[in-house]
């Protein structure tokens, strides 16, 4: 399978694109009550929700935000990020031949019901060290994703944007005081997912999630890949973890 004109177009001009009913909903439906069983014992390595906001709150430090090296969890995990029919999209937005990272992403993200958190608007290649930034994730819907349960949100075209320090604060989250901040937050859009869904989005896009507000987790799968003539930059933790050649088979 490979990508239209228009999709590769809309990818390369937006910094995203969702790839409708790519996934088999059996498969889906595997790699949810696996990772369900992994979350319900908190199976290490995982971030609590407390970790990622700072705060030692009692409800967050037991919400398990998401399950960390998936892909030495289980021969489910690993098939799909070795899956082959999407390897020839990967190549064609990369332009080069996708390499497996297992250093950042490669995980089970997940939103509880009512003890989940907001993510702030972020750049993934602000925590990461690479050459260069020829980075795409690769994000999953296990099931409905939608504005109540933290779908993804974008801001389309921002993967090509030049920042300042100062429009970041925190733990480099993009800030939403500066005027011109504000004037950009306003062009976000997003779209919900269903069960099979995959969305492919650069890594220097501002994205985003609500909190899950209702009484059913989200379970999503995501992962990224980089382009192999993209070295990461030693002694930094791009440069400590494996990384898979996917190569057209």
């Amino acid at each position: 399978m490979k990508l239209s004109t228009s999709q590769l177009e809309q990818f390369n001009r937006d910094g995203f694109l969702v790839l409708r009913h790519f996934a088999d909903h059996e498969l889906c439906d595997t790699i949810l009550e696996l990772a369900k069983v992994h979350l319900k014992h908190k199976i290490p390595p995982i971030e609590t929700e407390s970790e990622y906001v700072g705060q030692d709150k009692e409800e967050l430090r037991v919400t398990v935000r998401r399950l960390r090296q998936v892909y030495q969890r289980d021969i489910v995990f690993k098939t799909w990020m070795e899956n082959e029919e999407i390897r020839p999209i990967l190549e064609q937005v990369l332009e080069d031949t996708p390499v497996l990272t297992l250093a950042h992403h490669n995980s089970i993200m997940t939103k509880m019901p009512h003890t989940s958190t907001e993510t702030s608007w972020h750049q993934d290649i602000r925590y990461w060290n690479y050459e260069n930034d020829n980075l795409v994730s690769v994000w999953l819907a296990l099931d409905e994703e939608y504005d109540e349960n933290g779908v993804l949100e974008f801001i389309p075209g921002s993967h090509k944007m030049q920042f300042s320090a100062g429009q970041f604060e925190g733990k480099q989250y993009f800030s939403c005081t500066p005027p011109e901040n504000k004037k950009l937050i306003e062009t976000k859009t997003s779209t919900i997912l269903h069960k099979g869904d995959v969305v492919l989005f650069h890594g220097r896009l501002l994205h985003r999630a609500n909190k899950n507000t209702t009484d059913k987790a989200k379970i999503s799968f995501v992962y990224t890949v980089k382009g192999k003539r993209n070295k990461s930059i030693e002694g930094t933790r791009s440069s400590r973890y494996p990384e898979i050649s996917l190569e057209q088979i």
